[in-house]
């Protein structure tokens, strides 16, 4: 061994230590804050927005809702009051992305099974279709927890409404046919305060593990 070395080689394995803690503590202060953004009308694609609030830039939030669940229960805001939650659209019929879409919200749901704060909240863009004892049906297929999951029909108006109006997340479908939609893969990720705070991609692995990560983010850091 150097006999330099051999004669300071506590002060410079202190040293090398004390240089990285120090880097550590340097990296973790200037690393930016994550946050989440609250997102408007004005944000999002004008395909998903209806033309009536595609202006408001500040101040959205979820409005008041009145749905039936597979159960045959009437679902409301109150029901979500201060509630973390994932929105998404779908029909039972589909065959194209809703299997995906609904194997991957079993996970979300799998991910927050004991936790009382977050909920899901599925909504039938073909309730004329999906009427009670189908949404039954399928909920047990599937694996759904009632107090978990609420998949919802209702007035094909008021589902069109909620869409376009509120999470912002259904392409309008044949200008021939009134309120259309055309649901799209996005799952929306509502905040306590019925804020829209993200949209990912509800067939894609790596955008559920994010939304799954900026869950338990809104759940330590969300305040009523």
């Amino acid at each position: 061994m150097n006999p330099f070395i051999k004669k300071y080689r506590i002060f410079i394995g202190t040293f090398i230590v004390f240089s990285i803690v120090t880097v550590s503590l340097f990296y973790n202060v200037l690393k930016p804050a994550k946050t989440l953004p609250i997102y408007n009308p004005a944000d999002v694609n004008p395909e998903l927005v209806d033309s009536t609030v595609q202006y408001i830039a500040r101040e959205h939030k979820i409005a008041d809702f009145s749905f039936v669940n597979q159960n045959g229960k009437t679902i409301t805001q109150k029901d979500y009051e201060g509630k973390i939650y994932v929105a998404d659209f779908f029909f039972t019929t589909c065959g194209s992305i809703c299997p995906i879409m609904t194997t991957n919200m079993v996970d979300i749901q799998k991910a927050f099974l004991n936790n009382p704060k977050v909920m899901l909240l599925s909504h039938t863009v073909t309730p004329e279709i999906d009427i009670v004892p189908i949404l039954k049906k399928y909920a047990i297929e599937k694996g759904v927890v009632d107090s978990k999951w609420n998949l919802v029909t209702g007035d094909k108006k008021e589902i069109y409404s909620m869409a376009r109006k509120s999470y912002l997340a259904v392409k309008l479908g044949k200008p021939s046919e009134l309120y259309d939609m055309v649901h799209t893969e996005n799952f929306v990720l509502i905040d306590s305060q019925k804020r829209v705070r993200g949209f990912y991609d509800g067939t894609n692995k790596e955008e559920i593990k994010k939304l799954i990560e900026d869950i338990n983010w809104l759940c330590e850091n969300d305040k009523n």
